[in-house]
């Protein structure tokens, strides 16, 4: 590929199992660019740990033109993972990381990306993302990140994305920021992107679509159990925060989900738990308290009544 001194140079840094849909949405807004201008506005290449193809979770092999350098020179490095996040543990990798930050060069990762990043260190002090999927298990391994829930997050020299399709919308701010937004949305335009959501914008469906629910008082109830897992609420205090009786409360649950409050708030620490579980290296006791039992025999009762197995065979 052709370039010139003002081409911007991006590194793809493929984690085997990344995720193909959220590495695709990010490439090909430069591929696009690129050709709607007919000038090589964007430069890529993609980088591997030992410099031979990757697989994505789909299967699909992608090969990679370079492994790590000791200088590298790019103007963005994008990491992008997905699977396990958490188990990512390679220290070249990491070191690389923190040479091309101590170079200048800004660094960002999408969808499990973010995770890796600050394995590495380098989210310190800055905003950040992840897929929602990962966010949990983010959160209880580095307490002390500034972690929220938006679609993508831009912080001086780090950009960090949620996945999916979330990369459509941080390349336009990319490309709107080095090339204009006429242009931008033109790129946008041509993946038939025409709804940009802004970068702080909702990653999942709302409790009003999850549930196919349209109850005020229940939404708001809701809202409350999911954000007090770890020391989960009375039916008396979630029904003083909404504004509703005890008795009012339950007959929202019976009537409009067919189940308890109780039973309710269960599951949804169990299914926390379950992505605790899953994405990090917590132990069973740690994951207990993190999602609100009180003992780890307790917990794994109630798992097991869940899903069929125990917490240690799930892991």
């Amino acid at each position: 590929m052709s370039t010139t001194p003002d081409t911007y140079r991006v590194a793809f840094l493929l984690v085997p199992g990344f995720a193909l849909m959220s590495y695709a949405s990010a490439i090909e807004p430069l591929r696009a660019a690129n050709l709607l201008s007919g000038k090589p506005l964007f430069a890529w290449t993609h980088v591997s740990a030992s410099g031979k193809p990757v697989t994505a979770s789909s299967g699909a092999p992608v090969p990679c033109g370079a492994k790590l350098s000791t200088n590298p020179e790019f103007d963005l490095i994008l990491v992008c993972a997905g699977g396990n996040p958490a188990a990512f543990n390679d220290q070249n990798v990491f070191a690389w990381l923190r040479r091309a930050d101590a170079l200048g060069i800004a660094i960002g990762g999408v969808s499990g990306g973010p995770y890796i990043l600050a394995r590495a260190g380098l989210m310190k002090d800055r905003h950040m993302t992840v897929h929602w999927e990962h966010a949990a298990a983010l959160a209880e391994e580095y307490p002390d990140l500034m972690l929220s829930r938006a679609l993508y997050i831009v912080d001086r020299d780090r950009l960090t994305c949620a996945g999916g399709v979330a990369p459509l919308d941080m390349m336009h701010a990319l490309i709107a920021e080095r090339h204009g937004a006429s242009f931008a949305t033109e790129v946008s335009d041509w993946f038939l992107h025409t709804d940009i959501r802004p970068a702080g914008g909702p990653q999942r469906a709302s409790l009003t679509e999850r549930y196919g629910i349209h109850r005020a008082e229940l939404i708001a109830a809701l809202e409350v159990m999911e954000h007090n897992l770890g020391q989960p609420l009375t039916r008396a205090e979630v029904a003083q925060r909404i504004g509703l009786s005890t008795r009012q409360l339950d007959r929202l649950f019976s009537g409009e989900l067919g189940t308890s409050f109780a039973t309710h708030y269960r599951t949804i620490r169990l299914d926390r738990a379950r992505d605790l579980i899953r994405q990090t290296t917590l132990s069973i006791t740690e994951i207990a308290l993190a999602c609100g039992f009180a003992s780890p025999g307790h917990f794994s009762r109630s798992y097991r009544e869940r899903f069929g197995v125990s917490p240690k065979a799930e892991r």
